[in-house]
């Protein structure tokens, strides 16, 4: 049972992807206002190599962009990253840092930030799934809906590896088949209907 919390009723959207993933990633923060009340998780799953994307990420948006530590608070209008060789879940409103659950194979780091976001998230859950290998995330997806989150995959002939995102078309719980840059439009319509709702 989640408990109701202030702290911890905006939106969370996480965006996951790998291989390609940066191109999404560029095209879709170029495209997100600052104030929009939304926090953005990237869970970019790479098993050995340190991310750069905190370094990257800066020169595409005027948010804030952190790599995400222990206990780091989740706040709106902040771009979070996920650690390479770590499993991502939320707690009362924190991030929490877990040794990866899958060390071979393809990792499934997107699915175990989703799953967690569904127990443990008040506000709404956007999951967008964009280019990479493998199908990380699709798991997660009827969990997504079953809370009433949306979900959105990039549309696969603006993918650079169109395996994901086919992969979580394919699962049948797939909102919205969308351009990085339109994906960025829908996130913007939905932080508006959600604020609108809270007034």
């Amino acid at each position: 049972m989640k408990t109701r919390s202030a702290a911890n009723d905006f939106p969370v959207v996480c965006v996951g992807g790998s291989a390609g993933g940066l191109d999404a990633y560029t095209r879709l923060l170029k495209n997100l206002p600052v104030d929009m009340g939304v926090a953005i998780v990237i869970v970019n799953h790479l098993r050995i190599v340190a991310t750069q994307l905190h370094d990257i990420l800066p020169h595409f948006t005027s948010m804030p962009v952190e790599l995400i530590t222990d206990k780091l608070l989740i706040r709106p209008n902040h771009v979070f990253i996920i650690p390479a060789q770590r499993d991502l879940h939320v707690l009362d409103g924190v991030f929490r840092l877990k040794p990866i659950s899958k060390p071979r194979g393809w990792p499934d780091v997107i699915t175990v930030f989703l799953r967690s976001l569904t127990e443990h998230w008040n506000g709404k859950i956007i999951a967008v799934i964009v280019s990479g290998y493998d199908g990380d995330g699709a798991d997660a997806l009827l969990g997504i809906k079953e809370v009433g989150g949306i979900t959105i995959a990039q549309k696969l002939d603006t993918a650079k590896q169109p395996d994901m995102p086919a992969s979580a078309i394919a699962s049948g719980w797939i909102d919205y088949v969308l351009a990085p840059e339109e994906i960025a439009r829908e996130i913007v319509r939905i932080g508006q209907e959600d604020a609108g709702a809270q007034t």
